[in-house]
């Protein structure tokens, strides 16, 4: 999916978390690189903790929230590219099959020959180095967030199977200072992200906020939008909309048996769609098109039903 949203996403509901969560984990990796100055040092170093902070708030635990900043910070290590390299190696190692695996990359990005790149302390690490470090992961879910500038070619670098990519721009060329960051951290530290009330904020709406949110920063400013943001999941969002940090989605429903039916149902048919998915390239791409459609439908309307409260099992 990359940027608007395309026809099945415009059908597809917002996210619940699929079955057996709760013997799920999630693996965190903050990275900010270096500011270049006090105040996008500051910037950056406010997004990330806030981040880590929504993590732990979602009940991701501190053993398992990795947080390196570019810049000098008391208690935080240094985003050198060996020290990135071995956070992420060991949240990679540590992570089960069915655990999260969730990368955050803030800062300045540059384009270098046939490299993208994000700007660390000392050398740089590249969309290619991550390729090759999640080549090795048995994680079948891991979500890596370039919201630095120019990090769109991270897009066609990291994708594969089992992993949702989201980039603020759309190419190596959109340089310019990027907003997508502040709000898609935002999306995770607040309410407002989450649509199908489900009391947590899946990857596809917090994508889904910060897009929209940056929309109307540029427009608020008067300026032309310069930045594009990217969401690859190899499912035009199917996966992204099952993909939560930490605990499961809140049972809001606990006293509302009707509503935990749809919710229980809901998940149902998420899980349907991960098996379609994983079915892909043994199918013909028109009965996968089509039972993939089925199925985006089916879950709309369950996600129509969530939240307009109804009482229908």
């Amino acid at each position: 999916m990359r940027g608007a949203c395309g026809r099945l996403i415009v059908i597809g509901a917002a996210l619940s978390l699929a079955p057996r969560a709760a013997a799920q984990a999630s693996h965190v990796v903050i990275v900010t690189g270096i500011g270049g100055g006090a105040e996008y040092a500051a910037r950056f170093h406010a997004s990330a903790s806030a981040m880590a902070a929504a993590a732990r708030s979602g009940g991701v635990p501190d053993g398992n929230i990795a947080y390196l900043a570019g810049d000098s910070a008391p208690g935080i290590a240094r985003s050198t590219k060996a020290n990135v390299e071995r956070a992420l190696g060991d949240a990679l190692r540590r992570a089960g099959a069915d655990d999260l695996v969730f990368v955050l990359l803030i800062g300045h990005g540059s384009h270098e020959g046939a490299e993208s790149r994000l700007n660390l302390p000392g050398p740089d690490i590249t969309a290619a180095g991550i390729s090759s470090l999640l080549a090795g992961a048995r994680s079948r879910r891991v979500v890596v967030v370039n919201a630095a500038s120019g990090s769109g070619d991270f897009v066609a670098a990291l994708a594969a199977p089992g992993r949702t990519i989201v980039t603020a721009t759309q190419s190596s060329a959109e340089r310019n200072e990027t907003l997508f960051a502040q709000h898609f951290v935002a999306a995770f530290a607040g309410a407002g992200a989450d649509t199908d009330k489900d009391g947590k904020t899946s990857v596809l709406e917090a994508f889904e906020y910060a897009r929209r949110e940056v929309a109307r920063a540029y427009a608020a400013d008067n300026r032309l939008l310069t930045e594009h943001a990217v969401l690859e999941d190899g499912a035009d969002g199917a996966v992204a909309r099952s993909l939560h940090l930490g605990a499961p989605a809140r049972a809001a429903s606990s006293a509302d048996p009707a509503m935990a039916r749809l919710l229980e149902q809901k998940r149902d048919v998420e899980t349907r769609l991960a098996a379609l998915r994983r079915r892909k390239d043994t199918m013909p791409a028109t009965e996968y098109d089509a039972q993939l459609e089925r199925l985006l439908v089916e879950l709309a309307e369950k996600d129509a039903a969530i939240r307009g409260g109804s009482r229908t099992p």
